[in-house]
């Protein structure tokens, strides 16, 4: 490998997580939304989808350079079946949503998004004055009766999803009434963060009380206009792919001022040895010139679990073990993560010890390539493929996988990290 040259720029498409929440915020707004770079993919098309089905208009501008919400100031009227397609965000963010409004609403996925729970959900809509169904298992497919709901004293557990708290948040203004809500216990809290400035960027009036609670008004959205960030969580596998070859690269956009917890990945690779930079403009992250990563080290990823797979990967390339803790959760996301990266680290020829919530992987002299399972997971699909730049032979099993958040992936690191084209299916 080769010292470090200019950086070169990453084109990274816009953040999934502040997508999907602006669509839900433009549809609760009264009047048009603008939102400029939207994320185009597999996940955000299914929760635009839904919200078509729900009776919202939504028009696209040139090349998806914009889409446009119509929203009506009031939840959804008349009921309905809602596909949410894989889409964790659309099964936890539109029940809430569905409960402000009126009529029969029912909400079902794939097999993949109905083995996630909901019941955490479900309980404290209840809680509301919501009539709610869930599968016996606790999961999709699961119906809303809405008639409208209260605010007053709601308490959340946290421990096993943001998202539950952040789909209750963005109803809240518009409940009948004032909503006051405590949590214990939560994870990915940069994720709530997110969506409480997103919330504020769409008028609604929240106040953070130092003790924990989150008090919200029941005055509604405005419309407005919103750039979308680049997506942090997809920034991380560019990132990655510099620390590990030695190379440099910027993501613009993506500075000081994102309101996306995952920006911090960049700290993990500074501790394993590559020098970051962080301005108002854009990050950059630089490799050793070897693209020797520094090990021996422990770091909590549970506020950043969507990146931890990324780490784990490139993990065996480094001097010293190291082990993320803190990401217990990230076993019920769209596989159990914590197991895939052990079992296809495994397959590569890398120890590693696993716990609850930890995982340890340990340096390898030698990792050989191996088919990756990538249990129809965009994540663990990614993540491999930048250790795939190090490692010949690393084939993936479902490389289509990666449609759901980053569509352009393969083609991306195939055009910054030229040696090594990204892994595909064999």
């Amino acid at each position: 490998m080769t010292t470090a040259a200019a950086p070169v720029v990453a084109r990274v498409p816009g953040s999934k997580s502040i997508t999907n929440r602006a669509l839900l915020l433009a549809a609760a707004a009264s009047g048009a939304s603008r939102l400029y770079e939207p994320l185009v993919s597999e996940d955000t098309i299914a929760f635009r989808t839904a919200l078509a089905g729900l009776g919202y208009r939504i028009v696209s501008g040139p090349g998806d350079a914009w889409w446009e919400v119509t929203g009506k100031g009031h939840g959804p009227v008349g009921g309905g079946r809602v596909w949410c397609a894989d889409a964790g965000t659309a099964a936890r963010f539109l029940p809430p949503f569905a409960a402000t409004g009126s009529g029969d609403f029912l909400f079902d996925g794939s097999d993949q998004l109905r083995a996630r729970p909901l019941q955490p959900l479900a309980d404290a809509l209840t809680r509301l004055g919501v009539s709610v169904w869930t599968d016996p298992c606790g999961g999709l497919p699961l119906r809303v009766a809405a008639a409208g709901a209260w605010g007053g004293e709601l308490f959340v557990e946290g421990g096993l999803s943001s998202q539950y708290l952040s789909g209750l948040l963005m109803a809240a203004p518009l409940l009948r009434s004032p909503l006051t809500v405590r949590f214990r216990d939560l994870v990915s809290r940069p994720y709530v963060d997110m969506t409480i400035a997103l919330m504020r960027e769409f008028g609604a009036k929240i106040v953070e009380r130092p003790d924990g609670p989150v008090e919200i008004a029941a005055d509604g959205y405005c419309a407005t206009g919103l750039r979308v960030e680049p997506d942090a969580s997809a920034a991380s596998y560019l990132f990655a792919a510099a620390a590990v070859t030695g190379r440099s690269v910027t993501v613009p956009g993506l500075g000081t001022d994102s309101i996306q917890g995952d920006v911090r990945f960049t700290d993990v690779l500074a501790r394993a040895g590559a020098h970051v930079e962080v301005g108002e403009e854009g990050t950059t992250v630089t490799g050793a010139p070897d693209g020797r990563l520094r090990g021996g080290f422990e770091v909590d990823m549970g506020d950043i679990s969507d990146t931890f797979m990324t780490f784990a990967a490139i993990a065996p390339l480094a001097d010293a073990p190291v082990t993320v803790h803190g990401i217990g959760h990230a076993r019920l996301k769209e596989s159990d993560r914590i197991a895939a990266v052990a079992q296809n680290l495994a397959g590569c020829g890398v120890p590693t010890e696993v716990g609850r919530d930890w995982i340890t992987v340990h340096p390898a002299a030698r990792p050989h390539g191996a088919r990756i399972a990538c249990h129809r997971d965009h994540r663990i699909a990614m993540a491999f493929s930048v250790l795939g730049l190090r490692v010949p032979g690393i084939t993936l099993d479902d490389p289509r996988c990666v449609a759901k958040t980053f569509p352009g992936f393969r083609a991306e690191l195939g055009r910054l990290f030229l040696e090594q084209p990204a892994p595909t299916r064999v």
